[in-house]
């Protein structure tokens, strides 16, 4: 019998054990093994156990052995019945300084600001639509639909995202050309691309320095060898890439992370040039390039070569990460390495899959789109000039776009110790160091403002002063 979502304890295992001839009755057992899973806390206080007849009936037992053994209990306090109630657990364990567990480690102070960066506005999350839109294809969707789910996701909303990538990002996915799957999110996508990639001779794989280390990760999961580029105000440097190994590389061309650069025309030409010379790929990473301030949203580079480019994205950093839905556009000639590559690989859920589809096809994801960039535009610009006012060492960068801005720092700023300090204010924050491959004397934090209030910006950013202030090395006196 495990105590159930009601509290009714029914599934609580109860090792009655064998009959012990002339020496234990039946119901002693049953009561010994009821007290014994109260004193191991399998039976909690206020646990409500069946109906004498229903447990009874469960154990192949006559009503008379149970209502003896509750009696026993009742007696010796560790069960209270009253008329026209259940029957509950009323024992608690001992908590007495004598015999209490040995106190915790004390715990990190709650955060209360996050300017942390990688999470949309969960607050606005469009909860009454998407309910919307599961509500409708839980009732339309066909029998079948609830079956073992194809591993290259929905028709329904690969068609759609297909659609939505060819009008919105300027992708090609046209069907001869590519081949479009759900996936989990950028994370499992590219692990699924890594290990394509390995299965067809591609063992080095470069990322960009700085840049997301769950990138970085992922590629060293799926066996390859990892090899950081430096990236500058025009993108990733493709001179620097052409002298490694690597005979692919994982790029954000819209919105490059953190830096926030975008990856140049010039540049753009030139690494699906490096591609075609190295007979290899490019995996363009479309990370949160649809919140764009300053003009339209940069096409993806997949449009330029389909067949030497993949691409990767997910509503993560749109709607919520909770979700984990995303696809991966892969070139036409490496669907079979895909497939047999990815054997096990799961996707996500059949009806949440119909929900964003049916979510994009009405319109609402670009509604959401809208409305979210209305509000990340103002809370940007709230963003900057509370950190002028409150943080004049500072200079921003990275503002055109995205979730997250740069907040570069006088060389010789503790930003390790800043952080530290924050966090035990109540601020999360991020160290630019946190995503190069090593340290640099360039010092710079990474604040994101997706996932926090208006009003919280003043104090969170009050709060990153005293951090700041408090990692200075004070001037010690003169011994004159």
């Amino acid at each position: 019998m495990a105590v159930s979502q009601t509290n009714l304890a029914w599934t609580t295992l109860l090792d009655v054990g064998p009959s012990e001839r002339g020496r234990r009755r039946l119901h002693d057992r049953l009561a010994h093994a009821l007290r014994t899973a109260i004193r191991d806390d399998r039976l909690a206080e206020g646990a409500a156990l069946p109906p004498s007849r229903a447990l009874a009936e469960e154990l192949g037992y006559s009503r008379w052995v149970v209502t003896e053994a509750y009696g026993q209990l009742i007696a010796e306090g560790y069960l209270s019945a009253r008329v026209g109630s259940a029957t509950r657990v009323s024992w608690t364990p001992d908590t007495s300084p004598d015999t209490a567990p040995p106190p915790r480690a004390p715990a990190r102070p709650p955060i209360r600001y996050d300017l942390a960066p990688g999470l949309p506005d969960l607050r606005a999350f469009p909860r009454r639509r998407w309910a919307d839109a599961v509500r409708a294809v839980t009732g339309s969707a066909v029998h079948y639909d609830l079956g073992l789910p194809d591993p290259t996701g929905h028709a329904a909303l690969r068609t759609t995202v297909a659609q939505y990538l060819r009008r919105s990002r300027g992708a090609d996915a046209h069907a001869a050309s590519v081949s479009v799957s759900v996936c989990a999110g950028v994370t499992d996508g590219l692990v699924r691309t890594c290990r394509a990639l390995r299965a067809e001779g591609i063992a080095d794989v470069a990322v960009e320095d700085p840049g997301w280390g769950r990138l970085r990760d992922a590629a060293t999961s799926a066996g390859l060898r990892v090899h950081p580029v430096p990236v500058d105000h025009d993108g990733l440097r493709v001179d620097d890439l052409a002298r490694t190994p690597a005979r692919a590389v994982i790029v954000g061309a819209a919105h490059q992370f953190p830096t926030g650069t975008v990856l140049s025309p010039a540049r753009r030409a030139r690494l699906v040039r490096w591609a075609r010379e190295v007979d290899g790929f490019v995996i363009e990473d479309d990370y949160d390039a649809e919140f764009r301030y300053d003009h339209h949203p940069v096409a993806v580079m997949q449009g330029m070569d389909p067949s030497r480019v993949f691409l990767l994205g997910s509503v993560s950093k749109t709607l919520s990460p909770a979700l984990g839905l995303g696809w991966l556009v892969a070139p036409a000639v490496m669907t079979p390495a895909l497939r047999a590559t990815n054997l096990v690989a799961a996707a996500p859920p059949v009806l949440d899959q119909l929900a964003l589809a049916t979510f994009i096809d009405r319109g609402w994801y670009d509604a959401h789109l809208r409305a979210a960039r209305r509000r990340f535009r103002s809370r940007r610009d709230l963003l900057v000039r509370t950190l002028g006012a409150q943080v004049p060492e500072g200079r921003v960068a990275s503002t055109a776009a995205g979730l997250h801005i740069l907040l570069h720092l006088p060389d010789g700023a503790d930003t390790r110790g800043a952080v530290k300090a924050a966090a035990a204010a109540g601020l999360r924050l991020a160290d630019l160091d946190d995503y190069r491959a090593k340290r640099s004397a360039e010092r710079g934090l990474v604040l994101g403002y997706g996932n926090i209030s208006d009003t919280d910006i003043p104090p969170a950013v009050a709060l990153l002063r005293q951090a700041l202030r408090s990692t200075v090395p004070r001037p010690r006196p003169n011994a004159d």
